[in-house]
């Protein structure tokens, strides 16, 4: 499939589907969007969070000012580590890889969860790196939406019926491509570049 429409629906099927959790914030910090892993591990229903700014699920409030998330919104990617309140009044620690688009004249940003755990403990802070981003080929892409949907290495290379090392390979050349540092930051890249690409661009894998 070369089509770049045909793989942004898959990429949106893989935001619903995925078992990592993802969420869509606003240059206000609110939810756009969030899928049922996010929600799950969380424990609110959608409706109680489209709209509501992350930082009101932040234990001991927002981790940056105005002006220093204005500041990230620069960059081509980051991480961020964040306690957040769950629905039951308890908490989860998550860390997560964040890539900004711009969607109709408005900055967005995806979130991919890389790990989470319900022990509270906040590393703080954030990271960023910007690096040219790259096209992908068909089969890179094919790994990314499956690393999106939460599958593993030996799952991968069985879908693709490809050796395990090739999808590590797959997988290694299409980090070096998106500047990605781990899975979910290319994940995250990766959905944001297709599903968002700047206006007036289409996305479509190279050869």
């Amino acid at each position: 499939m070369s089509s770049g429409i045909g793989w942004r629906s898959l990429f949106e099927e893989a935001f619903k589907r995925s078992r990592n959790p993802m969420v869509l914030l606003d240059g206000r910090r609110c939810h756009v969007d969030v899928n049922g892993a996010y929600l799950q591990l969380l424990g609110y229903a959608r409706p109680a969070l489209v709209g509501r700014p992350v930082y009101e699920l932040v234990i001991g409030g927002a981790l940056m000012t105005p002006r220093e998330w204005r500041a990230l919104l620069g960059q081509s990617q980051f991480t961020a580590v964040a306690d957040l309140r769950r629905q039951d009044g308890g908490q989860v620690t998550v860390e997560a890889a964040g890539h900004p688009a711009m969607v109709d004249g408005e900055r967005l940003v995806l979130f991919v969860v890389i790990a989470s755990n319900r022990r509270g403990r906040r590393s703080g802070g954030s990271t960023t790196t910007s690096t040219p981003v790259q096209k992908l080929t068909d089969r890179e892409l094919d790994v990314v939406r499956l690393i999106a949907l939460g599958a593993s290495g030996p799952e991968i290379a069985n879908e693709l019926q490809v050796a395990h090392n090739t999808v590590r390979t797959h997988t290694r050349n299409a980090m070096t491509k998106m500047g990605a540092r781990s899975r979910a930051q290319l994940v995250a890249i990766s959905m944001a570049e297709l599903l968002y690409p700047p206006h007036g661009e289409t996305s479509s894998p190279s050869a």
